[in-house]
């Protein structure tokens, strides 16, 4: 009995060499066989003696071998790049010294394992890598699986061993089969072994090659120990379309099915799972019925049931395949692979299956790892602990479960309890993750420490926690109210509106009345952040209805609160005001300190849109006070950034930036991404204010970031809206335009009309920066018939403001004198006194250009005197150097000259450059007007040349240098 790997490689000069070094090249029959190391039963010792003894074994004529085995690729392979690859790596010659070249593909039946080692074969061939393939079937999952001495006795026939020289199965075998292929390596040959269909170790480790030669080994089982392992999964979708596709032309070349409808292609290989078998079998289907468009296929593949039907051509079956890797597991595996298909959602926790099977977790544990290795469920690759099935299998273990059940009542009871375990998992799990959601001073939760463990094991469960609220009444009634808290703090909104319609209609199907009002009002607060407030604004008050009924004092509360912010949304802004004092009251009522600070935030809010800032403010900070006696971190945050916006309408903008960086601050404590985001939004305008330009834009990106990834389009839209407006700040006009039509189209998006009318507004002020002045003309008169459709005044006057402007620039100034007073009006009868500045500013420069100077001067200083009472420092500034050039054109030079040194000097103080630069040269042509030295109008000129380079604006600055040029030459 020969050892294994006892024999020694001979050198045979200088073809031996190191055939890893170089190619191979075939040597035909010039290796006969070899019996070293092998044992012969029967053999005659010739001669005498003692100590020695002589064996002579007849040498017989070569045998043919069948080193040509690899059979041709199927012209419809595809794909498999990265696959083929890490096999090449394994088995190419250059490999680093004592590593194996062998390697093991597993996955599930159907996947195409054999044939990616075919594909890997002819790839290493192609190469010159190897000088013949041997191919043995192990028919791991037959009901008779090859055994290794079988395995043995076909390669060593293809290696041309005569039947009568084979050893009788066992150890001389495995002996005679390595020792023929060390003869081969010391030829010069390389061999690839390729063992298909394995199922066990012991069926492969007697066939792993010595010496040199690769080996290729496929299983539906991950079988470690014996070389690199690689899982072989499912072909990317373009990848199976160019198999299927290439699988009916083999048919019919003329087929055409896939180009004239690509998008039922995708569909039917989606249902197939991207299976390469499963596709083959759907490409014979389609290949005898050639009038079947692909979209009758796949709508037959998509149904839920059957689909395993609709994937056997009568040659090869789908549930064949999976019949036969089922059966090789023991009775425990299978029941859980069935038990399995209960699980409603997309993957399972080990937690949870150990639930489902009624077993220990531990031992629930080393069941899945079993079908995982047999590759009927799969580790979830992203999360530890977690485990899925693919569709096509998840059908196959329901259709089995379904079997066992039909077997009579105790299987079909054991498996609805087992059902009945899982659903009460779920349902148990979310209730107590909802907890830390709640306000401070609630219930602690006995399984989750804070929201962060809640949030973590939400995540995770979240599509399973959705199906299982599709499965009954109760489970839908139970996990509505549980998902609301969390599925709003995802932004996960029309999830969030599914579950509350689900426990609604539960409530009915139950004739739970205590419940519905409540899940009538879950459900119109889902609806208010999906922006529908028309259905939101119904829902509220047939819960408020339902509350009253009942005698539910504090549910009316909560019923009037949430109904003033859908009448807040729907700009009715009186009524929510009404709703709000109502809800306090209730609160107050009931003791709910907590709801109290939820209805005076909220009133805070609409007395703003009222412009009742005041009002707004005590509201505002009353709110924060009562959140602060119930210790709730979020809702202080939440408060804070209100007030800030309030202090900004108020033009406290030191007071507003303190406001939303403590906001900021304790959002990111509770790790509320949206609400950072909201906070650093509103921190933009605040800087944007003060002049802060650059900070504003990175406020304004971080806003606009956060934003995305918690998937709010609508709120994205006002990040680019106020990135816009900061860009028109710093004369980027271009990247100003780009921003606003961006806000525009989400706007759209979300039907918001009202938003829509801010993003033309503010477009139309890009347009005119870059001088287009009709396109700026049409936002604003868009501007203004949204702002008129929505009822908001202030908004109207905003867009007649900006029309006057641009009208200005046409030159159109009866027009534009109309629409400035139509501005100032409508700002007087919402009492903006700083915006009436504004109005009365712009009016005031139409009037100079209808030489009207005498108005324009009254125009300017009412401007400045409104300026003045709203402390706005650069609007005085913006005013002083219109009222230079009033007085300039009413030849009062002397007042021009000082009204134009003052707006100088509040303008560099404010460091705006551009404005500077203007004020400059209006002061220039003001000394040029009242005959002034040459020297100091040439002064001012380069002053104003240098203030507009200050801001990067070269036009304006050359036109400033040349001016300052030709009074140099004047004055000389």
């Amino acid at each position: 009995m020969g050892a294994k790997g006892s024999a020694k490689r001979k050198k045979k000069g200088k073809k031996s060499g190191d055939p890893r070094k170089q190619g191979l090249e075939r040597t035909g029959g010039a290796v006969r066989n070899s019996y070293r190391n092998a044992s012969f039963t029967n053999s005659q010792v010739l001669g005498q003696g003692s100590l020695t003894a002589s064996t002579y074994v007849q040498q017989y004529a070569p045998v043919p071998t069948a080193l040509d085995a690899l059979p041709a690729l199927p012209q419809e392979f595809s794909g498999r790049a990265d696959d083929l690859a890490f096999i090449l790596d394994v088995l190419d010659p250059e490999r680093p010294a004592g590593v194996a070249a062998v390697a093991v593909l597993s996955g599930w039946g159907g996947v195409g394992k054999t044939t990616l080692a075919y594909a890997a074969g002819h790839a290493a061939q192609q190469r010159g890598w190897f000088t013949g393939v041997l191919l043995v079937d192990l028919r791991g999952y037959d009901p008779h699986p090859a055994q290794a001495e079988d395995a043995l006795e076909a390669l060593l026939r293809s290696l041309g061993v005569r039947p009568e020289h084979l050893p009788p199965p066992g150890a001389g075998r495995e002996a005679l089969y390595r020792s023929q292929l060390n003869a081969r390596q010391e030829a010069g040959e390389r061999l690839l072994v390729v063992a298909d269909n394995a199922s066990a170790l012991a069926q492969v480790q007697p066939l792993i090659p010595p010496g040199h030669h690769g080996m290729l080994v496929t299983s539906r089982h991950g079988l470690a120990g014996l070389g690199r392992l690689r899982t072989v999964n499912r072909l990317q979708p373009e990848d199976a379309v160019t198999l299927l596709q290439a699988a009916l032309k083999k048919n019919d070349p003329d087929d055409a099915r896939v180009e004239e409808d690509p998008g039922a292609a995708e569909r039917v290989v989606l249902a197939c799972g991207c299976l390469p078998l499963a596709l083959q079998i759907t490409a014979a289907l389609l290949a005898q019925d050639p009038g079947q468009p692909l979209s009758e296929r796949a709508d037959a593949l998509s149904q839920a049931e059957g689909v395993l039907d609709g994937l056997s051509d009568g040659e090869r079956s789908l549930r064949a395949m999976f019949d036969q890797s089922l059966e090789r597991l023991s009775p425990r595996e299978q029941d859980l692979f069935r038990l399995l298909s209960l699980n409603s959602g997309p993957d399972i926790s080990t937690a949870a299956a150990a639930v489902l099977a009624g077993q220990p977790q531990p031992a629930t544990e080393r069941l899945l790892r079993q079908l995982a290795a047999s590759h009927l469920i799969e580790r979830n690759p992203a999360v530890r602990g977690r485990w899925q099935m693919h569709d096509l299998l998840r059908a196959y273990a329901n259709e089995q479960a379904e079997a066992v059940m039909a077997r009579g009542r105790d299987p079909r009871r054991r498996y609805d309890q087992a059902h009945t375990r899982l659903i009460k998992y779920y349902t148990e799990h979310a209730t107590a993750a909802d907890i830390p959601f709640h306000p401070p001073g609630s219930a602690v939760s006995s399984r989750f420490a804070d929201r962060e463990q809640a949030l973590a094991w939400f995540d995770a469960e979240r599509e399973n926690l959705i199906a299982t609220a599709h499965t009954t009444p109760q489970a839908g009634l139970e996990l509505g109210f549980a998902l609301g808290h969390y599925l709003t703090w995802r932004r996960r909104l029309q999830d969030l509106v599914m579950v509350q319609s689900l426990a609604l209609y539960a409530c009915r199907t139950l004739n739970d009345t205590r419940n519905e009002a409540s899940a009538w009002n879950n459900l119109g607060g889902a609806l208010q952040e999906l922006r529908r407030f028309d259905d939101a604004l119904h829902a509220h008050e047939t819960a408020r209805t339902l509350f009253q009924q009942t005698g539910d004092t504090h549910g009316q509360a909560s019923a009037w609160n949430n109904l003033g912010g859908a009448l807040q949304e729907l700009r009715r802004f009186d009524d929510a005001l009404h709703t709000y004092e109502t809800a306090r009251t209730l609160f107050q009522q009931t003791g709910d300190t907590h709801g109290q600070a939820s209805a005076w935030n909220n009133l805070g809010i609409t007395l703003r849109e009222l412009r009742r800032f005041d009002d707004a403010l005590h509201a505002h900070k009353t709110a924060r006070t009562l959140y602060q006696q119930t210790d709730d971190t979020h809702s202080q945050a939440m408060a804070w950034n209100n007030l800030g916006n309030t202090l900004q309408e108020l033009r406290r903008f030191d007071d507003a930036l303190h406001a939303h960086e403590t906001a900021r601050t304790l959002y990111q404590q509770t790790n509320d991404t949206h609400s950072q985001a909201s906070a650093w939004n509103n921190l933009g305008n605040t800087l944007q204010e003060l002049r802060r330009f650059d900070d504003a834009l990175h406020a304004h990106k971080t806003a606009h970031t956060l934003y995305q990834q918690t998937n709010d389009t609508h709120s994205q839209a006002s990040a680019w809206n106020n990135l816009g407006s900061t860009l028109q700040e710093l004369r980027r006009f271009d990247d100003a335009l780009h921003a606003h039509k961006t806000a525009h189209t989400l706007y759209q998006q979300t039907n918001d009309t009202h938003s829509q009318a801010t993003a033309w507004n503010n477009l139309g002020a890009a347009y005119r920066g870059l001088a287009r002045f009709d396109d700026a003309l049409h936002a604003h008169e868009t501007a203004r018939t949204l702002f008129q459709q929505t009822g908001d005044t202030h908004g109207e006057a905003s867009a007649w403001n900006n029309l006057g402007s641009t009208l200005r620039e046409l030159r159109r100034f009866d027009d534009a004198l109309h629409a400035h007073k139509t501005a100032h009006t409508l700002y007087q009868q919402t009492n903006d006194t700083h915006s009436q500045a504004s109005a009365w500013n712009n009016l005031g420069n139409t009037l100079r250009e209808l030489r009207r100077f005498d108005d324009a001067l009254h125009a300017h200083k009412t401007a400045h005197t409104l300026y003045q009472q709203t402390n706005d420092t650069h609007g005085q500034a913006t005013a002083w150097n219109n009222l230079g050039a009033a007085y300039r054109g009413l030849a009062r030079f002397d007042d021009g000259v000082a009204a134009g040194r003052h707006a100088v000097e509040m303008l560099v103080a404010a460091e705006d450059w551009f404005r500077t630069g203007e004020a400059w040269g209006e002061l220039a042509m003001t000394l040029t007007a009242a005959g002034a030295d040459p020297g100091q109008v040439c002064d001012a000129w380069s002053e104003s040349a240098a203030a507009y380079t200050h801001a990067g604006a070269d036009e304006e600055a050359a036109a400033s240098r040349a001016h300052a040029d030709s009074t140099e030459i004047l004055d000389k």
